[in-house]
């Protein structure tokens, strides 16, 4: 059993935000930021590279098993670093081909298996804020606190859509869109870990909430449950 003091477990469908207010959250409280996602893209770029498909359970499982993966501390820009086999892949995992690929590659059972002993290992520090698709309700299942971060699939398509336009790349909003779709369908159908609320998350629809707005009531509700006050949201 892993102590979890301090861990906050942060789930939900892809665009919803869940990734950039775990970061600010763990830099205003202090805790470490570990992007479970990170590892799943950082796996679907070895496998891309290696010419590993997606079809390809024991080798995927195999590389998924022989990574050695580091969260280093924000950089100047507020950017955690991503170290894989002593590589700093950051810049390399976020992009169309990962964007396609890593769903299907986090079905496969031999790779979440290997991610989950890494996830847990990786969360043995305490006073950490992890987020993902199946943190509270499996990887950290015992964590201080779990929150369901979500929104319309328009406001997170138009989110991508912004995010992208202003790193110059050529997109479309029809087609990302699309994309999330296909994304929540593979994340909530699959058989192994599908992208669930954990009954005892609480669940914040962030659709017309800005990131302070956010921000404010995860603190909010953390405080509650520290006092073990009644949270309605």
């Amino acid at each position: 059993m892993i102590d979890l003091v301090g861990t906050i477990a942060i789930d939900g469908p892809a665009g919803a935000g869940k990734s950039t207010i775990a970061r600010i959250l763990a830099k205003k409280l202090g805790y470490k930021y570990i992007d479970s996602g990170a590892i799943y893209r950082a796996i679907t770029l070895l496998a891309i590279e290696q010419g590993i498909e997606a079809e390809d359970e024991i080798g995927l499982s195999r590389i998924a098993n022989n990574i050695n993966i580091e969260f280093l501390p924000p950089d100047q820009n507020g950017i955690n670093r991503v170290i894989l086999n002593k590589v700093d892949v950051t810049d390399k995992l976020r992009g169309g081909i990962i964007d396609k690929n890593v769903s299907r590659i986090a079905r496969v059972k031999g790779v979440r298996d290997a991610l989950l002993i890494i996830q847990r290992r990786l969360a043995e520090d305490n006073n950490i804020v992890m987020d993902g698709r199946d943190i509270g309700s499996r990887v950290l299942p015992d964590a201080e606190l779990k929150l369901y971060i979500t929104a319309s699939i328009e406001e997170r398509a138009q989110r991508r859509f912004t995010e992208l336009k202003e790193k110059d790349v050529d997109v479309d909003y029809e087609d990302i869109k699309s994309e999330i779709y296909k994304r929540d369908k593979l994340d909530k159908e699959r058989k192994i870990s599908p992208l669930v609320k954990a009954e005892d998350a609480f669940l914040l629809d962030t659709t017309d909430m800005s990131i302070n707005e956010v921000l404010a009531k995860i603190i909010e509700i953390k405080k509650k449950v520290e006092r073990d006050e009644d949270v309605s949201l």
